[in-house]
């Protein structure tokens, strides 16, 4: 029998964290190891922006480099070395990669494998280690993040490490779907552990309802890391709002307690974890009211299968909603520069001041964000009219036209034949 086939699962004990989820580790394929890996190296990490090299050892036969950095005042350590380098095996490509990337990264067969433990802030010191990696080798053609098992562009990582603002959250994890031969789906998280958090499963997710699960757990592990916190069996997260105003209030528990509330499973139970998502992993719970809460009674998510509905709201942190805007009106430039090389088809998301009437303190800021076309530049200005009527702003409606400085934008999207681009996905036209 397995380590973990019991009947009674009140025994189950969860196994310590393998070492990439103690520690963040990126391999980074290469030409040579040895040309990345030399009597520079301490000084490439030196170059990187905010960076002082405190103490420094160079690799030997049995321990790996190390380097303790000052990061904009802050310690970090970190830890290098070379190792042999396959494509990993992932069906699911998240970043875009061309056929000349796809070529360059089958002809690496050496990698420097850079690894450190994160700090509270985990989106910083996330674009940190993007950045130490861009040092290390600059002409790299892509990542492999084992902690969050996905593959990064090197476009994206370059993008990202010259860039002011932090990396999104869900750049910080990948959410798997593992389907077995019934028709249940098990969702599951990689990458939250690094951050000093849990990560994440959705069991008995199915085919009609797996894209609001998808959904809901991404949500959740990115407020999680914004928040630097879990829900947990004392205070749920209160994420959004389903049909009718319905409440989603989430909450989690430890997979070796959240285990015991399913019966007969045909995927994610005890068997399905004898060589993995055995460590700190916890299941999404709902709370349906404010009783449940108070009394601790949990029900399924599969509960809420049904009401859904076409547009259920999912709340963002401010933290998050202002750095998304930091981002749109950094990678602007890029919207111009498409326009005026023919890609016309673009939407811009501006905030406008809502009537005096309709404040109040549920309005961000006093302000409605609203989708509107882009007509065309001149100077600092740009032209856009309006595609849909305010809903707290009277006297404008579809059709209204306008002119707007950067400083005005919340997001815009670039509408290509092959997929819509937004400032997220801005390498994909970046180095054109």
């Amino acid at each position: 029998m397995g380590i973990f086939q019991k009947s009674n699962s009140d025994n189950i004990q969860a196994k310590p964290l393998e070492y990439w989820e103690e520690q963040s580790y990126m391999i980074i394929p290469c030409n040579s190891a040895e040309e990345v890996i030399n009597e520079t190296i301490f000084d490439r990490i030196s170059s990187v922006d905010g960076v002082t090299v405190k103490t420094c050892h160079m690799l030997s036969s049995d321990t790996p480099g190390q380097a303790v950095i000052d990061y904009d005042g802050e310690e970090y350590r970190i830890a290098f070395y070379p190792e042999k380098f396959e494509v990993p095996d992932i069906r699911i490509k998240e970043q875009f990669f061309s056929d000349e990337e796809l070529s360059a990264l089958k002809n690496r067969e050496e990698a420097v494998t850079v690894f450190m433990p994160f700090k509270a802030d985990s989106q910083r010191s996330y674009h940190l280690q993007l950045k130490l990696a861009v040092a290390l080798v600059p002409d790299m053609v892509g990542i492999y993040d084992e902690s969050a098992e996905k593959l990064l562009s090197p476009r994206w990582v370059k993008m990202a490490a010259e860039s002011r603002i932090l990396p999104s959250p869900d750049s910080l994890y990948t959410v798997q779907a593992v389907s077995g031969k019934g028709t249940d789906i098990w969702l599951h998280t990689h990458g939250l552990c690094r951050c000093g958090l849990s990560e994440l499963e959705i069991l008995q997710s199915n085919r009609e309802n797996i894209d609001r699960h998808y959904e809901l757990i991404s949500h959740l592990a990115s407020m999680m890391i914004n928040k630097q916190t879990s829900p947990d069996d004392t205070e749920g997260f209160y994420i959004g709002k389903l049909t009718g105003d319905m409440p989603l209030v989430v909450t989690t528990r430890p997979w070796t307690e959240g285990l015991k509330y399913y019966k007969n499973l045909k995927l994610g139970g005890l068997n399905d974890r004898e060589n993995g998502h055995n460590t700190k992993t916890s299941l999404i719970f709902i709370y349906k009211n404010e009783q449940d809460e108070e009394n601790k009674v949990i029900s399924k998510i599969t509960d809420y299968d049904g009401q859904w509905g076409d547009n259920p709201l999912l709340f963002l942190s401010n933290q998050e909603t202002d750095r998304m805007k930091a981002l749109a009106r950094e990678r602007f430039g890029l919207v111009k520069k498409a326009f005026e090389n023919g890609m016309t088809n673009v939407l811009i998301k501006i905030g406008l001041a809502i009537d005096e009437q309709y404040r109040n303190d549920d309005n961000d800021n006093q302000k409605e964000h609203i989708w509107f076309e882009l007509l065309g530049f001149h100077d600092d200005t740009f032209r856009a009219r309006l595609i849909q009527d305010p809903y707290w702003i009277d006297g404008i409606r579809e059709g209204w036209e306008a002119d707007f400085t950067v400083n005005d934008i919340t997001d815009w999207r670039i509408f290509t034949e092959e997929f819509p681009i937004s400032p997220e996905a801005a390498y994909l036209i970046a180095y054109q």
